[in-house]
């Protein structure tokens, strides 16, 4: 338990910064639903599929490969129930086959309780490209706004979608927030602007979703992002040794576990004050509704961001 978790108190929720995954979920039966999990085979990823499983879920583990989804669901005890799919975001032919695969599985007997979008990349060191687009934005956003889009059908009538952002968010671009005229990064790059850009894009996709399914024909759908906390997991695998050093070893009071960073994410996913009925299309931090940037909160670049990423998508 790090010093934070020792200094914060539980939010209304009755959770808080240091509460941990399994606790969030603590006495909740979740045997007969199924998640669908991105990223399922390291840090906050593997703990989220491992707790889940402990309540009784069944959950689509995907990765970027085949392998590494098997892999993921032997080491969180989940080979019994669970279910491994490849689904690399960076490639659209790859997303397009996991959305057929997911969709298949699902049929009209298994539908998806939830939908937890939690892979991603960080802080790549160097400006890199995919079909033109920067590799952050296209990957965190564009993949999982596919990979959701696409499986939208096989959501249950109350299903719940949970998009991992960040506090990171805040450090996008602070004039425009998202730079709609420089996606593929060629009039500049900051390893850190972009991330933050890109997580951005995360929390605008949540809220504007949310928006949409609350008026489709199942309004009790809904969509949300969260904020796991500072973790020391593979996701800051590209960061300098010199950054790393300081959040591992120098932060280390200061930073959550892999147990507790996993805790909001599983508890907007299964908690039932969260959802249709209760909170929804909100921006969630220690397992709490919690104040996002303004850019975080401006439903007309929300709408621009899908209107470009529809453009985006059908280009591909």
């Amino acid at each position: 338990m790090s010093l934070m978790s020792r200094l914060k108190r539980p939010g209304p929720s009755g959770f808080g910064y240091g509460s941990t995954a399994e606790q969030v979920t603590e006495g909740l039966d979740l045997s007969g639903k199924v998640y669908l999990l991105t990223g399922s085979n390291s840090g906050l990823g593997l703990e989220t599929l491992r707790v889940l499983n402990l309540r009784g879920a069944t959950v689509i583990a995907t990765a970027r490969t085949q392998a590494k989804a098997e892999g993921a669901l032997r080491d969180a005890g989940a080979s019994e129930r669970g279910v491994a799919m490849a689904c690399e975001l960076s490639e659209p032919s790859s997303v397009r086959a996991c959305v057929e695969a997911v969709n298949a599985w699902c049929g009209e007997q298994r539908p998806l309780a939830g939908i937890i979008a939690n892979a991603g990349i960080m802080a790549l060191p160097k400006l890199q490209l995919k079909f033109g687009y920067e590799l952050q934005f296209f990957t965190n956003h564009i993949g999982h706004f596919m990979l959701v889009n696409g499986v939208l059908d096989s959501l249950a009538p109350d299903g719940r979608v949970v998009m991992l952002a960040s506090s990171a968010h805040q450090g996008a671009p602070r004039a425009e927030g998202i730079q709609f005229d420089n996606l593929d990064g060629r009039k500049g790059y900051a390893p850190w602007a972009n991330y933050g850009q890109s997580k951005l894009a995360n929390l605008l996709f949540a809220r504007e979703l949310d928006r949409r399914l609350a008026a489709s024909e199942h309004p009790q759908r809904s969509a949300n992002a969260v904020h796991p906390g500072v973790i020391p997991t593979p996701l800051g695998r590209h960061v300098s040794k010199a950054t790393w050093f300081t959040f591992s070893v120098l932060g280390k009071p200061f930073l959550k576990t892999v147990h507790e960073g996993a805790a909001t994410q599983c508890f907007v996913a299964t908690h039932a004050s969260v959802g249709g009925g209760g909170l929804r299309g909100q921006y969630f931090a220690d397992s709490n509704v919690a104040e996002s940037s303004a850019h975080g909160s401006d439903m007309a670049l929300a709408a621009k961001l899908w209107q470009v990423s529809e453009e985006i998508v059908a280009g591909l």
